[in-house]
């Protein structure tokens, strides 16, 4: 098996992944905060997680991933408010479209899923170790984590604590001992959610929650910790800074990995910009196997750009690598090609593992049935490429009455009548329908 090689935010440079047991990798990425429908921009770190884990489990012999769900939050409690309905019920519905998304675009489900509300207890015991220690302190009804006494703050971000403070907003709240504290518990008011705790009712910081779900199902270190760049400060920075501080001499997490954000049409995705979508929009118009394509060609830790005619070219592409899988005909279970997961292996390099796709379905459309083989399996690992060739060439088309008209067209055929058999053809195309005609019949695709 080839080395895989990681980038670690936190030290800036790629080295060869070594686990703390290779037994069993330890992963937690981040999830989502459940008030409204995933965005294109959501699914990328998701995305970047299932590849890692499907690599992790082919190198492997044991993955537990983990990946929370935060069900407490500011704008889950504005949203409910918003809509005039219960919080559970926001979070009920946006939790069961979050996974019918990651379904429809096979993205495999985490091995762990905590919700945050589920894990109060554990956030009120890490609150209680920090205040303690001294790393922490209660005023006003909230607890804050105090930046100063971590001397490492920064390190993960690349910031200055010293520039941060002198950078902070003029209003500052006057319970803070420096502008720099972070909240790890907050009051609440009778009509939010709460806790009771040692510092009165409330509920946790939003960062104080993945310390606690990682800590209770990967325990004080573990392998990996990702999620997009846009959670590199505060939320990981701080994360770390409280866990380190939570549990002395614990490394947490030993490799960060983060991916980079997402452009529409070269600029950054915005209500106000009309270039905002989200996952379920995209799915009603496009495969999902044309999304999932067009993501993943590109480095996650490079900025990816969103377009229109890129998820057109990501169809056409898959319509190649069917095509050569239909023209092979693989027998099933291959190995994974070599070559594939050298590609892999330099850091989740998926332009290059696909550019070995292209390799071999050139192969593969030349009759190789090997190399059909390892596309098949090499796709497989990438969430690609596992429908029957049929049925993607014909998705998305109503196949009751294109079978009619070719029935029809038939039927023209034997009376004799080729201008009505060549009209109902030239329809179909129209339609973006192709017939075949051989030896067995007519068969049928999208154009």
């Amino acid at each position: 098996m080839p080395q895989l090689a990681l980038h670690d935010s936190l030290t800036r440079r790629t080295a060869p992944f070594v686990p703390l047991d290779p037994a069993n990798v330890r992963v937690y990425y981040c999830g989502p905060t459940v008030y409204d429908l995933a965005h294109i921009g959501n699914l990328r770190a998701m995305l970047s997680a299932d590849i890692l884990v499907r690599l992790l489990r082919a190198l492997y012999p044991t993955v537990t991933f983990v990946r929370n769900i935060t069900d407490v939050d500011d704008k889950i409690n504005a949203r409910a408010a918003e809509r005039g309905i219960p919080i559970a019920e926001l979070t009920k519905g946006t939790i069961a479209d979050f996974h019918a998304d990651l379904k429809a675009l096979s993205v495999l489900p985490p091995d762990k899923e905590p919700r945050a509300t589920d894990h109060v207890g554990e956030m009120i015991v890490l609150i209680a170790r920090l205040v303690q220690s001294g790393h922490a302190y209660a005023a006003d009804g909230h607890v804050l984590f105090q930046v100063a006494h971590f001397a490492d703050y920064g390190a993960l971000s690349g910031r200055d604590p010293d520039e941060l403070r002198a950078g902070a907003r003029v209003e500052v709240a006057g319970y803070k001992r420096d502008p720099g504290d972070f909240v790890l518990w907050k009051p609440s008011t009778p009509e939010l959610p709460g806790w009771e705790s040692p510092w009165g009712r409330g509920r946790p910081g939003w960062h104080i929650e993945c310390s606690a779900m990682a800590h209770r199902y990967l325990g004080e270190s573990f392998d990996i910790h990702g999620g997009g760049d846009d959670l590199l400060f505060p939320h990981h920075e701080n994360e770390r800074a409280q866990s380190l501080c939570g549990w002395p001499g614990s490394g947490f997490a030993r490799i960060w990995l983060h991916n980079a954000m997402l452009l529409v049409d070269g600029e950054k995705m915005s209500k106000s910009l009309g270039n905002f979508y989200t996952v379920r929009e995209i799915l009603e118009e496009h495969p999902a196997e044309a999304l999932r394509l067009l993501l993943l060609g590109t480095h996650y830790r490079s900025v990816l750009n969103f377009t229109r005619e890129g998820l057109a070219e990501a169809r056409r592409t898959l319509d190649r690598f069917y095509r050569a899988i239909e023209r092979s005909a693989p027998a099933p279970g291959a190995p994974l090609p070599p070559a594939f997961l050298d590609a892999l292996c330099q850091d989740l390099n998926t332009p290059g593992a696909i550019a070995v796709l292209h390799r071999l379905a050139e192969a593969a459309l030349a009759g190789d049935r090997a190399a059909g083989a390892g596309l098949r399996a090499a796709g497989g690992l990438l969430g690609l490429l596992q429908a029957d060739p049929s049925d993607w060439f014909q998705a998305g088309l109503d196949a009751v009455a294109v079978e009619q008209a070719i029935a029809a067209r038939l039927a023209a055929r034997k009376a004799r009548d080729f201008a009505r058999a060549d009209a109902i053809r030239a329809e179909l195309l129209a339609d973006g329908v192709v017939l075949e005609d051989g030896p067995s019949g007519t068969s049928w695709r999208r154009a």
